[in-house]
């Protein structure tokens, strides 16, 4: 079978990955950045009770040293199944994947955690191209036995480290009519570069970011400059209602789409351990063009002047922190004392 298939949450259920549990003969390469949604940790110990060799490889924990996979690990384990942490190469394995019977590829951007299902925008790809899923799975095997990953310049697939940035560059450069971006952070001077680009040979550009005090407060400078310079180009910026936006999504055209794990910030491209797939499929594409135009339509217009960011940020953010962005403070008073 040659074929490939789009999951969208929370649209969509657990119910298609549980089944490709359950429908397991041979095999289950698990590999993910958090997981802890009950459901899925009795699916893979069911399989290991019925002989599915089963291996999970877990994060080990957060750039902030939180550690939210070690009672998942521990259950595994107690079940008989091999668990690993994953590669210390890399600061994080951000990647989630799975791999089933050497046969079927999950590519996704969320964790297996519950909310992920059920509160946040995300995406999956299953794939059952040989190609992609060999691809995977060498991937995985070097990262369990710490041995150096590198599939090449024919890489079907979009890793991290690796061909990311040029991958995801490119796509952005060959945009010709429409370009609609989901991406929790926009850091990346190379991305924000291309976005700015395409806008400029009159690409209408489409970006979905989470608001600013989302971010991380050593990154919140790199975040909101980057947005501020896309809004400066013309580029819309919105932040989506009544779901928290978690999915990585680029749709060029109406015919061609990136979905997986990847930020678009320095971190992501070069340090740690991603993956993406490109897709061509015209019923993942279409399906994929309706969510992008019914976020749209349900999310709103970014507020980045300097009093929007305020209000933002103050209730949120250190002072210090705040001050790194040296916004005028005066108009937002104004701005307050107005209404």
């Amino acid at each position: 079978m040659s074929h490939r298939s789009i999951l969208i949450f929370p649209e969509d259920t657990a119910e298609v990955i549980i089944n490709a549990i359950r429908n397991a003969k041979k095999s289950l390469r698990v590999k993910m950045f958090l997981f802890t949604d009950p459901a899925l940790i009795n699916e893979l110990i069911a399989a290991k009770q019925r002989g599915v060799e089963v291996r999970v490889m877990l994060n080990p924990a957060r750039r902030s040293g939180e550690e939210e996979n070690t009672a998942t690990h521990k259950l595994l384990e107690t079940a008989g199944i091999e668990v690993r942490d994953s590669n210390p190469n890399f600061i994080l394995t951000h990647e989630k994947s799975m791999v089933v019977d050497d046969e079927l590829a999950f590519v996704k951007s969320l964790n297996w955690e519950t909310k992920n299902f059920t509160e946040t925008r995300d995406y999956a790809v299953v794939t059952a191209h040989k190609h992609e899923v060999d691809e995977i799975i060498l991937c995985f095997e070097a990262d369990w036995e710490r041995r150096d990953f590198n599939p090449g310049d024919d890489a079907k697939l979009i890793w991290c480290r690796g061909n990311g940035r040029t991958r995801i560059a490119n796509f952005i450069d060959e945009a010709k009519h429409t370009l609609f971006v989901q991406n929790e952070r926009f850091q990346d001077l190379v991305i924000i570069e291309r976005l700015v680009r395409a806008a400029s040979r009159g690409v209408k550009v489409h970006v979905m970011a989470r608001p600013p005090h989302t971010l991380k407060k050593e990154k919140l400078v790199e975040g909101v400059g980057g947005l501020r310079i896309m809004e400066d180009m013309g580029i819309k910026i919105h932040k989506l209602k009544h779901l928290k936006l978690h999915g990585k999504m680029l749709l060029a055209d109406g015919c061609r789409a990136i979905i997986g794990s990847i930020n678009l910030a320095p971190g992501s491209f070069d340090d740690r351990r991603e993956l993406a797939i490109e897709v061509h499929d015209a019923d993942i594409v279409e399906r994929l063009q309706k969510i992008a135009h019914h976020d749209w339509e349900n999310s709103h217009p970014m507020d980045l002047s300097d009093a929007g960011l305020l209000e933002d940020l103050e209730k949120r953010m250190e002072e210090s922190s705040i001050n790194k962005l040296v916004l005028d403070k005066d108009d937002h008073h104004h701005k307050k004392n107005d209404e």
